[in-house]
């Protein structure tokens, strides 16, 4: 199942006993999972039906032993795993996939990576359970990405503005969400997202990026170019040196 439809699913109740969320962009995981947590049983049903176990805590079989409890009141329970990634003989869970509580929503958040799909356990996923994978996207892809999620709040951008985020957040989802959520909050939905916009807002500098760079030498403007390599060099955590050279 992709994102939209695990989202449908918990929308309209029709969920699976096991939900195994993993890769290495932890966005859409996060996403999925706070979904989990707030919309699948009411406030009330939740006191006694849901809990949170954070995998560095506890062991596989811990989760397995929550896992087979019943609900109390409600038709569902619902057991979310963080950092699944950390639970040790994970594969221990393949004997409950077998036979999983019906009555249960298990929803392990495995993050930074995936599993192996070559060996026995990552094999049985894909048959047993709800397996989503969130893959990082390539860099190329991050401003097309950037203008739909605008789009989708009922807010336009222009080419400009989404190319000086997309270079100075680089593919951090997470990141690049946060600075656009903030920036919505100030600027009017009939207003369209600027270069201007995102620097007083946001405190990105259109003259200080990739593209500006490339103009700079495009033009043999020696000064130009070293105020900004400069600013570059001072700003390593922002501007990695590997993805600007290969953008020149």
């Amino acid at each position: 199942m992709n994102y939209t439809e695990i989202i449908g699913s918990i929308s309209t109740k029709d969920l699976q006993p096991v939900y195994f969320l993993m890769g290495d962009e932890p966005y859409y995981i996060d996403k999925l999972s706070d979904e989990f947590a707030k919309n699948v049983l009411s406030a009330e049903q939740q006191e006694f039906n849901q809990v949170t176990l954070y995998a560095k805590d506890i062991t596989t079989e811990q989760v397995i032993a929550e896992a087979k409890q019943f609900p109390f009141g409600s038709e569902k329970r619902v057991v979310i795993v963080k950092e699944g990634q950390q639970l040790k003989n994970i594969e221990l869970l393949d004997a409950y996939l077998d036979n999983p509580q019906p009555n249960t929503v298990l929803v392990i958040s495995y993050k930074e990576k995936s599993i192996d799909k070559r060996k026995t356990f990552g094999k049985n996923l894909a048959k047993k359970c709800v397996v989503f994978e969130s893959n990082k996207l390539y860099d190329d892809k991050i401003p097309s990405w950037i203008l739909a999620y605008v789009n989708e709040n009922g807010y336009t951008i222009d080419n400009s503005a989404t190319a000086v985020l997309a270079e100075y957040l680089g593919s951090d989802l997470s990141k690049i969400t946060n600075e656009l959520d903030k920036l919505m909050l100030v600027v009017k939905k009939e207003e369209q997202i600027s270069t201007k916009l995102i620097e007083y807002h946001i405190g990105i500098s259109k003259d200080y990026n990739v593209f500006e760079l490339q103009n700079a030498l495009g033009e043999r403007n020696v000064v130009r170019a070293n105020r900004i390599i400069n600013h570059f060099s001072e700003n390593t955590k922002n501007h990695h040196i590997v993805p600007v050279l290969s953008a020149l």
